[in-house]
């Protein structure tokens, strides 16, 4: 389903198929929350963003593990929806929270730069490079975010851009 959707480029119907799954789910390899979240993703990227925040809303209601914590994915789309301050009331209950996937950290990074927030994102991606195991993929990805941002905010090399390979 997801291999036919992607080659077809039909964003919609797998966003469709994926919520219509994720509604009639009870188990399996994945939870239902992971199931909304791939469906939020996917009407984000068929520029349906009402739909996606549904999605991730049902995740947060699910309660199940996914990938990223949905309240980035809502965090991100209330931006996309132009809520920045809803937004960034969401984010900043994930921060005071702490205990973050590595993975839902560097989400929120690359959705402040994506806003125009790169010193946000660079505190973001910075925190998170550092707390991450250094044997967890995500960790070189970090890294390379937030040499991307160090970058673009023109700051010199520091000891954790070193380790970008």
């Amino acid at each position: 389903m997801l291999e036919q959707a992607l080659l077809a480029d039909d964003h919609s119907s797998l966003a469709r198929q994926l919520s219509e799954l994720a509604l009639t789910y009870s188990s399996g390899d994945i939870s239902r929350a992971a199931i909304f979240v791939l469906a939020a993703e996917e009407w984000k990227q068929a520029g349906q963003p009402a739909r996606a925040l549904e999605c991730f809303q049902r995740a947060v209601d699910d309660g199940g593990e996914s990938m990223i914590d949905p309240r980035a994915g809502i965090a991100d789309t209330l931006f996309e929806l132009d809520r920045p301050g809803e937004a960034r009331e969401i984010i900043e209950t994930l921060r005071a929270e702490g205990a973050l996937t590595p993975a839902t950290a560097h989400n929120i990074a690359e959705t402040l730069v994506a806003y125009g927030d790169l010193q946000g994102g660079l505190e973001w991606a910075t925190q998170a490079a550092l707390t991450c195991a250094e044997d967890d993929p995500e960790h070189v990805a970090l890294l390379r975010t937030r040499y991307r941002i160090r970058l673009d905010l023109g700051l010199p090399e520091d000891e954790l851009d070193s380790l970008v390979s």
